[in-house]
């Protein structure tokens, strides 16, 4: 039976899992509120570039009136999901994003705590060496 301190099969690692955690989740925190993100003009589909995405939404209301009549329509199924990947597929195409400006020392230090988080949850998943077992 497997310890609470083992991670990812592994003997030992929970500590250095946890910490690499959280200098991840911070370091992917702070680059990330240096983003920003604008929505463009809708420039996918039949409409062309500042047109409405109106006629992206007809596959998703034929397979919601299709699902209405029939909830097991695999043709209901298919439009409205289809629909709607159409739909969010246009509005990630169409996103502008921007790294904000900051510091190089700002820039770094996000970049470092990603990278020695990352690192960290990667040797905690590692098994241990012989030398290393003997020792516990």
């Amino acid at each position: 039976m497997h310890d609470l301190r083992d991670v990812g099969g592994t003997s030992g690692g929970l500590g250095t899992f946890v910490a690499g955690l959280a200098l991840t989740i911070l370091g992917g925190y702070l680059l990330l509120q240096q983003v920003d993100v604008h929505g463009g003009y809708w420039a996918w589909g039949f409409g062309g570039y500042g047109r409405s995405f109106g006629i992206t939404l007809i596959p998703l209301l034929l397979g919601v009136v299709v699902l209405f009549v029939n909830g097991s329509s695999m043709l209901g199924k298919l439009l409205t999901f289809g629909g709607a990947l159409i739909i969010v597929a246009g509005i990630i195409a169409n996103l502008d994003i921007h790294f904000r400006s900051t510091s190089l020392f700002n820039t770094l230090v996000m970049l470092v705590l990603l990278a020695a988080g990352i690192g960290l949850i990667l040797r905690s998943t590692r098994p241990m060496a012989k030398a290393e077992r003997s020792q516990d």
